[in-house]
């Protein structure tokens, strides 16, 4: 069960600006929410407190270095764009509380990247009632998937990154796989996908356990997984209780190999790890963010490092393709930006290739742009060895 044969078959936060002055169009004010004269503010509602708090934190640097880096060169038509982004704390109420609050007050153009699977089922028949654009949410859940017009997925899908996980293991001639999944929808939904995946390679779970969001019955989820003795765990899981999970499985079941998905362990998490992160497989949706071998990723670097950011991951790289696919739509709209004239900008893009990463939306919802998918292993400082 060796590393390299499992990976070889492979802004700015803030309020909104003040009202546009009396010489602008009356139409930016009632066409153009978030719109005035010199700005264009983008709506965001992520967890920066509770168990996911490191994604709040990577939108923040990431999109905000995007933005910064298109800002520094004149904005968008003439305009700087800012990122409102607001706390929600991972809780799908107060997700929906703030979008609501945003349509309503007219204080953005446009949403991005708002956090979570629960979270966006929650929002998502808001988004589409008030036709407001919502460019990338940070989910892969199929089930979000399903002919919205005004959603612009981005990443590739929970389902794909599962599937090619159980693939790989069973690959490796792995046949007592278990799956300790986060007890909401997000969990579930990855659990049904696993289970699936297994049910047609002809291999039976040696353990499925849910783990509550705030880990409080996390020795009851080590317990469970060290009675099914299984060769390999698929950690459905995301946010601060996947540490402690990991700690605890490397502790009481010495030798199992862990294979997670892309937003189990968030940037913030992985020098927490240090030597127990050493060896967990992890499905990347984005390019490795340390190698420059690709235009983005080097563009991402410079504007991380003009921002002062000095600890680089794969998810604030992927809130800096968010954005950059946001900026895009925008650019493409035009000077008289409105929600609408967004929506067709974004649905248009075709074959935007950002340095080695190529966004399509196809012309038809559900709008999806990204099906890359690549597999690493982690090293002990938390950045893939291979």
């Amino acid at each position: 069960m060796q590393r390299r044969q499992f990976v070889s078959l492979a802004c700015r936060t803030g309020a909104a600006m003040a009202a546009a002055p009396a010489f602008l169009p009356s139409a930016h004010a009632q066409d153009a929410p978030g719109v005035t004269a010199r700005s264009i503010t983008i709506g965001c509602s992520a967890p920066v407190t509770g168990p996911l708090l490191g994604f709040g934190n990577e939108i923040q640097q990431g999109a905000g270095a995007a933005i910064a880096q298109v800002n520094a060169r004149g904005g968008v038509h003439g305009r700087n764009v800012q990122l409102q982004l607001v706390d929600d704390g991972y809780v799908p109420e107060r997700t929906l509380a703030n979008v609501k609050q945003i349509i309503a007050q007219g204080s953005a153009l446009a949403l991005l990247s708002c956090v979570g699977t629960p979270n966006n089922t929650a929002i998502l028949p808001v988004v589409e009632e008030g036709g407001i654009p919502h460019v990338a949410p940070l989910t892969g859940a199929a089930s979000l998937r399903k002919g919205m017009r005004n959603t612009f997925h981005v990443r590739a899908s929970y389902t794909d990154e599962v599937q090619r996980l159980i693939e790989r293991l069973t690959g490796m001639g792995l046949k007592g796989l278990g799956v300790v999944y986060l007890d909401n929808g997000y969990g579930r939904e990855l659990l049904e996908v696993a289970t699936t995946s297994m049910e047609k390679l002809g291999v039976k779970p040696a353990v499925q356990v849910a783990v509550a969001t705030d880990g409080k019955n996390l020795p009851e989820v080590l317990k469970a997984v060290a009675a099914g003795r299984p060769s390999a765990v698929l950690l459905a899981t995301a946010g601060t209780v996947s540490v402690n999970l990991v700690r605890g499985l490397k502790a009481q079941v010495p030798g199992v190999l862990m294979a997670c998905v892309s937003v189990t362990l968030p940037g913030s998490s992985l020098p927490q790890l240090g030597d127990d992160g050493s060896g967990i497989a992890l499905s990347m949706i984005v390019p490795d963010p340390h190698r420059g071998k690709l235009q983005l990723v080097r563009d991402y670097q410079s504007a991380m490092r003009a921002q002062g950011h000095n600890e680089l991951s794969q998810g604030s790289l992927e809130a800096y393709v968010n954005a950059r696919v946001l900026l895009e739509g925008l650019e493409r709209a035009g000077k008289d930006v409105t929600p609408a004239k967004l929506r067709t900008a974004l649905a248009g893009i075709r074959q935007l290739d950002l340095g080695g990463f190529v966004v399509d939306y196809g012309g038809q919802p559900p709008y999806v742009g990204s099906r890359f998918l690549d597999l690493g292993v982690l090293g002990a400082t938390g950045r893939f060895i291979a």
